[in-house]
Formats: C-alpha cells, sequence, structure tokens
C-alpha cells in the first residue's frame, strides 16, 4: 500500500477563509499536474521545491476553485514520499470537489492517521513521536503543548534508547558468562550486571514518576468542589472561572445538580465540578443531587473540601471529612471575613495543616494561594525535573514502562540469586522488548493499526 498515493482534507471542514488538502505518495506530482494550472508556467513540478504557486483547479476546462499549490518533494517531507499541499477556500464545497477530483485522477482517500503513519513507516518518526502529534493537536494548555512537543522533539525516545543500548551492554557481559563457564569471572559478571540493572531500574522509575503529571497535563484534573450546603462552593466554581456560572444565594441547597467547566490554572487543565451540598436531607430531589456528587466525589482525581469559617463543625463535615481520607484534598476555609465559629484547633485533629487554606472567596481573598497550591500538588518536587526528563502522559507508554520496571525488579533478584545466565537473559531480554514498545521496534503490527486508527483524517 505504500506504493499508491493517499489524499485528505487536512483542515476542519466549514466556513473557513482556508482549507487544505493534503497528498501523499509516488503519483502526487502526477495528479496535481492533472488538476492544477499555475499562472506563469506549464504545470507545478516546473517550480522550486517548496514554492507555493498561485493558480487554479481544473475538472477538463471547468475552474473549480482558485488555489496555492506546493510541491514538497521526497525525501526532505512529512512522510518522506512526494507531498503535494492545494491550499483553496475552507468552504466545504470547493475541498469536497478538489478531493473527489484527486481521487477521481488516482489518489486514494487516506485512512485516519496515515500520513503520519507513513512518517513512522519510513522512519522519520519513532511510534512514540507519532502518537505526540496527537497530543499534540489535542493539547489543553500551553504546558501539555510542550509536554508534546518535547515527545515529538524525541527526548523519550533518547532516553529509551540509551537504555536499550545499556540493556545491550548487559546481555553482552551476559554471553561472556555462557560462553565462557569455566573462567573464574562468575562474579564478577553478576555485580556488572546487577550494577547496569539498577541503573535502568532507576531510570524507569523516574519516567513512571512523572507520568502522573502527563496525565493531567493530556487529559485534565478532574477537580470536584465538595462540602455542605451553603458554604460558598458556588462562589468558587465562580471565582476559578472568572464568571458567574453557579447560582449563588444564602438559601441552602440552591446547587441541586453537578456543574461542569473546563478551566486553566497556571497552565494545568482542570475539569471542574461544583457539587451539590451533601447532606442528610428529606428533599427527593436534593437527595439524587447528593447521590450524583457522591459518585462524581468517588472519581476526581483533586477534591477541594470547603468549610465555613463562620459556622461550628458539624456532623455534614465530618461525615465528609471521613470521605476525604486517603484522597488528594485542598480544604479551603471560606468566610474567614467574618466572625470565626469553628473552632481550627478541632480542625487539625482531622487534617493535616499544610493542604489547609485559609479565605473569603467573594472578595477573591486566598484563591492566589489555592491555585499555588492545586500547582503544588499537581508537579510536586516533580516540578523540577521538567526540564531534565521527559514527562510521560500516554497509557500505553506508562503500562510498557510498568512491565519493563517488573521485568527489571525480577531480573535483580535473579541476579542476587545468582540464577544461571541464561534465566536472567530471558528477564533482560524481556525489559529490551516492552522499552521496544515505546519507540515500535518491537511491537506487534495490530497494535500499530489500532493505534493509528486513533488518529484524524489527514494528519
Amino acid at each position: 500500500m505504500l506504493n499508491d498515493t493517499i489524499v485528505a482534507i487536512s483542515t476542519a471542514l466549514g466556513e473557513s477563509a482556508i482549507g487544505i488538502i493534503r497528498m501523499s505518495g509516488e503519483d502526487a506530482i502526477r495528479i496535481a499536474n492533472d488538476v492544477f494550472r499555475p499562472k506563469s508556467k506549464e504545470k507545478l513540478m516546473d517550480f522550486r521545491n517548496k514554492e507555493l504557486v498561485y493558480g487554479h483547479i481544473y475538472n477538463d476546462n471547468k475552474i473549480i476553485d482558485e488555489v496555492f499549490a506546493v510541491y514538497m518533494k521526497a525525501p526532505f517531507t512529512y512522510t518522506r514520499e512526494d507531498i503535494v499541499e492545494i491550499n483553496c477556500h475552507g468552504g466545504i464545497i470547493p475541498l469536497n470537489q478538489i478531493l473527489k477530483l484527486l481521487m477521481k485522477n488516482g489518489a486514494r482517500m487516506a485512512e485516519p492517521g496515515e500520513f503520519t503513519k507513513r512518517a513512522f513507516l519510513s522512519g522519520r518518526l519513532d511510534l512514540a513521536q507519532a502518537e505526540s502529534v496527537m497530543d499534540l493537536i489535542s493539547a489543553k494548555t500551553p504546558k501539555g503543548f510542550d509536554v508534546a512537543f518535547n515527545q515529538l522533539e524525541g527526548r523519550l525516545s533518547l532516553k529509551v534508547k540509551e537504555m536499550r543500548n545499556e540493556i545491550v551492554t548487559i546481555m553482552a557481559s551476559i554471553e561472556v558468562g555462557i560462553d565462557y563457564p569455566e573462567e573464574d569471572i562468575e562474579d564478577v559478571t553478576f555485580d556488572e550486571i546487577k550494577n547496569h540493572l539498577e541503573s535502568i531500574k532507576n531510570k524507569i522509575l523516574d519516567l513512571i514518576n512523572n507520568s502522573q503529571t502527563g496525565k493531567v497535563l493530556r487529559d485534565g484534573l478532574n477537580t470536584v468542589i465538595v462540602g455542605k450546603p451553603n458554604v460558598g462552593k458556588s462562589s468558587l466554581m465562580n471565582a476559578l472561572l472568572r464568571e458567574a456560572r453557579a447560582i449563588v444565594t444564602d438559601i441552602p441547597g440552591t446547587t441541586r445538580d453537578v456543574i461542569e467547566e473546563h478551566i486553566n490554572i497556571k497552565g494545568i487543565p482542570l475539569k471542574i465540578v461544583d457539587t451539590a451540598g451533601i447532606r442528610d436531607t428529606d428533599d427527593i430531589i436534593e437527595k439524587m443531587g447528593v447521590e450524583r456528587s457522591k459518585d462524581y466525589f468517588n472519581r476526581a482525581d483533586l477534591i477541594i473540601f470547603v468549610l465555613n469559617a463562620a459556622e461550628e463543625l458539624t456532623k455534614d463535615d465530618i461525615d465528609i471529612i471521613d470521605l476525604i481520607k486517603d484522597r488528594n484534598t485542598i480544604v479551603l476555609i471560606n468566610k474567614t471575613d467574618l466572625p470565626q465559629l469553628i473552632d481550627m484547633d478541632v480542625i487539625n485533629k482531622y487534617i493535616r495543616n499544610d493542604i489547609i487554606i485559609r479565605g473569603a472567596i467573594t472578595l477573591e481573598h486566598g484563591l492566589d494561594q489555592l491555585e499555588d497550591k492545586i500547582v503544588e500538588m499537581v508537579y510536586g518536587d516533580k516540578i523540577k525535573k521538567i526540564n531534565e526528563n521527559p514527562i510521560i502522559s500516554n497509557v500505553r507508554h506508562i503500562n510498557a514502562l510498568e512491565m519493563a520496571y517488573e521485568q527489571t525488579m525480577d531480573a535483580i533478584k535473579s541476579v542476587e540469586n545468582k540464577m544461571p545466565y541464561d534465566f536472567i537473559e530471558v528477564d533482560i531480554k524481556n525489559i529490551y522488548d516492552y522499552l521496544g514498545e515505546i519507540s515500535g521496534e518491537t511491537i506487534e503490527e495490530d497494535v500499530i493499526k489500532k493505534i493509528f486508527s486513533n488518529f484524524c483524517l489527514g494528519k
């Protein structure tokens, strides 16, 4: 199939000013010459490589659209094949008419992600870099974009390559022990193998430890605001959004359903949910809202628990405190501008002081500290490592790293027990293969097909 020429619309259909149609393959320039007529020369291929050329698309002698076209000559292209891109008007009619015309003249509709798949198969990108393309497109914040771009640049691939090269060194040491068993080098070889394995284990662990941050930057942090009624949950939602999204009144139980919004806090994407106040109630509708709140609570990555400083701690508060144990939680003591009735000594018996923020959200007091605490909880001590180690955001990569880590621990145990070299070699070969799954060097063809099927058309 790599011998044929593929085509797809690479921009969203609609009413935009410009739409782009991309064509890649050995017949790309021939097909383009059949339908595109430049203003100043005979054919598109008569122009310089990568020069943008003005002209018209013709179907026989009928003009379809006024366009710019560019010919990019292999191998210095995205796919390492000849590529022609046509910049036409962005409406549905011209895009579809030109697409059909190109297919009529010999191009085939590209499968989802097939341009990037060809870049992978041609060796221009490895699999980790190819997958980062979709992460770039779907990035929700500048920091998420940076993570994906670093992966596209090959930082993760380089780290994987270094570890796999070190494994090759270990394999060489093992071969010495297998080929020359009569020599008195066994203890030295075991020590050497263990040192290499410890080094690889630490590198894999660093990447795994950064993965939670990566998943947050890629997919967003599911954040739920909880508390009993009338403590300021909806005011906090509005303050974080910088708009009056939720209804705020002095009447307890105003919010009876969950409200979801997406926000960006200092580069971290949050899907933030304002929930109905959690309390015992006989109101059927409010009770349904409370149950839905608990469901969102159970699925949250981060919980913001709001307490009212102007009220004494109640049974409803204590019940929520029991729910947030062992969860990623920030506690906001709200309404500190009012006379304080809450007993902080009692609070400190239940809640660690380092996760408590005091403020008055209607006055925007404490909002900055809350946002800083969210950033701190996402990055922790990893924020200094962002420029040192790649941040892993892809679930497939995380799974491969976790399997490689397990095999590394098994190999270390085998070395410590001085198992036969061929037993150790099996574990080490598995480490090599799992790491190779990240870059695509040791991965099944059906997995590759599934990965690229999740791409959008035209990419």
